[in-house]
């Protein structure tokens, strides 16, 4: 059997290769005959003893501002950026210990503090509140667990859920309109369904052809995509390509040979710049590439030895043109691991686990601005969202960077 700690591949056609194809399908081109390959990477696999520089980040603690009227987060469960470089989030105002963080909302108020904030907040590049709606109205079902935020190209937000009945998607204008429902709560029918979904995770939307892929999720195991204007059902698949499948999948173990199914949940779907989607399957420890249409491309395994909840649980890309590296949230380790696209190997990593700025307790979603600064936010106990300041390229000398804290001042 093959080591997990091993690169292999299937059928030989290189990444590079393979990435050159995916661009011309991009373009329009017609590829036939595509062969596909696979990876596994272990988290200490790394470049950079070789001179290989890679991004730099540290950890900005005074970023966001305090919020205002006694508001806090609850489990921040998605983040985005949209085009002015503002930064939005997304959390659960049913996941506070009422008798000990929310007391300003006891009938009486046993204290001066605490409420939930709204769930939709939108910060500024310099940390300012300047947005919050959310929450039910007459239009629309909100989720039961709201979960995942993605603000597309057109500023429109979107939002998924992954509570028990969450069979639908929701889309609103930048300032809380509602603007679109597809699906309907408590009907879903599994994988194969064409009007529901089951416990959406997250969705992200394809400028260029403006459609919106769905990580569809927590109940099913497939990735859907739509129209982003109308919500047309337009293609979906499973893991390799595969028609999806809701029959059992043994829990996950490194020694065993890869699943021919997502196991739950789908986390993530997110399209590069070269007509590329990434999709995670968290509890599989690995991101799988594919075309637009669902052609598999390759897969690589992220932390291998992970078990429970798995290690990829969101990407983001670096925001040069060439988008050369994955940045990835793995809150079951509890830090985010920089990965080279291309080769799709673990360069170096950051971050520890615990409360203090630059430490992450279930850090689940993860999202970069122009500038190429990288928002967390965290789930769990974690309760917050947290910006690194992108420094630039450079050397690291440990694999694990730990918490990156800001440098002394001379």
């Amino acid at each position: 059997m093959t080591s997990t700690h091993q690169r292999y591949w299937f059928r030989g056609v290189s990444r590079k290769q393979n990435r050159r194809l995916a661009t011309l399908v991009a373009l329009g081109a017609v590829i036939v005959g595509l062969g596909v390959g696979s990876a596994c990477v272990d988290q200490q696999a790394t470049n950079t003893a070789n001179g290989t520089e890679v991004p730099l980040f540290e950890v900005d603690p005074l970023w966001p501002k305090p919020l205002p009227n006694h508001w806090i987060l609850g489990s921040t469960i998605g983040v985005s950026v949209d085009s002015r470089d503002h930064v939005w989030i997304i959390h659960r105002q049913t996941s506070f210990t009422e008798g000990t963080e929310l007391n300003a909302a006891q009938n009486p108020p046993t204290s001066e503090c605490c409420l939930p904030a709204p769930n939709v907040l939108e910060f500024n590049p310099e940390g300012d509140l300047v947005g919050y709606w959310g929450g039910p109205g007459e239009d629309y079902d909100w989720p039961e667990s709201n979960h995942g935020i993605t603000v597309d190209h057109m500023d429109n937000v979107w939002i998924g859920g992954n509570g028990a009945d969450d069979s639908h998607i929701l889309k609103f204008a930048r300032d809380g309109t509602f603007l679109l429902q597809l699906g309907s709560p408590g009907m879903r029918t599994g994988s194969n369904d064409t009007e529901n979904f089951w416990r959406v995770a997250k969705i992200s939307v394809d400028p260029i052809a403006n459609e919106a892929y769905i990580a569809d999720g927590y109940g099913n195991r497939r990735v859907a995509v739509l129209d982003a204007g109308t919500g047309e059902f337009k293609r979906y698949w499973g893991a390799y390509g595969n028609r999806p499948d809701d029959s059992p999948i043994p829990l996950y173990r490194p020694e065993d040979p890869p699943a021919q199914q997502f196991r739950s949940p789908v986390h993530c779907a997110e399209i590069s710049n070269d007509g590329l989607v990434y999709v995670c399957d968290r509890a599989s420890d690995r991101v799988q590439v594919f075309q637009k249409d669902g052609t598999f491309v390759e897969e690589a395994f992220i932390a291998p030895s992970t078990l429970g909840a798995g290690s990829a649980w969101d990407i983001a890309f670096s925001r040069d043109p060439e988008q050369r590296f994955i940045y990835l949230a793995d809150g079951n380790n509890k830090k985010v691991h920089i990965i080279e696209r291309e080769k799709m190997q673990v360069l170096t990593t950051f971050g520890d686990g615990g409360r203090q700025p630059g430490q992450f307790l279930g850090v689940h979603s993860i999202a970069t601005d122009s500038k190429g600064n990288i928002y967390t936010t965290e789930t769990y106990e974690g309760k917050r969202i947290q910006k690194f300041v992108f420094r630039g390229l450079g050397q690291v000398t440990e694999k694990d960077q730990g918490v990156v804290w800001p440098a002394p001042s001379d």
